[in-house]
């Protein structure tokens, strides 16, 4: 019987792909020697517009990492993607130092993006993304910029509701100003 509830557990977990970001390991001097506790960054996503971040501390890896994908899992947030394979338009986030650029991409470029904004993009569903991290090159950091930079993402539909226009008019008027654009040289 307890098999058939893991069973359902396993499926449920399926929905979601979880990447091992980083692993910290500190060591607390004693009497005896040394005690190691282990920190592990894990992000999750549904690779279909839902990804989330966790942190979990430990005296073991996999218990640490356990901890941190089921803090992912409480935290996911909704990031609307277009044609479900890359971004609306180019964000900035920034957390601390962590400064990060994120811009869609044509089909086919793929995800060009360092280690842990690569896992967020995969555990997300991106295909095509280009991103730069500027500033440090502390994955926590780099990680959290990313969720900022993708919590300002926003679809044509949303920003049409908002203004309470249609979304072919949000749409054509920003490839009438991609166009007024390349007519001026800019």
């Amino acid at each position: 019987m307890a098999r058939e509830g893991r069973d359902r557990g396993d499926r449920e977990d399926s929905e979601f792909v979880d990447k091992l970001v980083h692993i910290n390991r500190v060591a607390k001097v004693v009497k005896g020697g040394r005690r190691f506790g282990f920190a592990a960054l894990v992000v999750v996503g549904d690779q279909k517009g839902r990804v989330g971040f966790g942190h979990g501390k430990a005296r073991e890896v996999p218990e640490a990492i356990r901890k941190a994908t089921e803090a992912a899992k409480r935290a996911l947030i909704r990031v609307p993607l277009k044609d479900g394979r890359t971004l609306h338009h180019d964000t900035h986030g920034h957390h601390g130092a962590g400064k990060v650029i994120v811009r869609p991409a044509p089909a086919g470029t793929g995800i060009i993006a360092g280690g842990p904004m690569r896992a967020v993009f995969e555990a997300l569903g991106v295909g095509d993304v280009v991103a730069k991290s500027l500033g440090t090159s502390n994955p926590y950091n780099m990680v959290r910029a990313t969720f900022d930079a993708l919590k300002l993402q926003q679809s044509p539909r949303l920003v049409a509701q908002r203004r309470g226009r249609s979304v072919a008019e949000i749409i054509s008027r920003r490839e009438g100003q991609k166009g007024a654009a390349e007519l001026t040289g800019a």
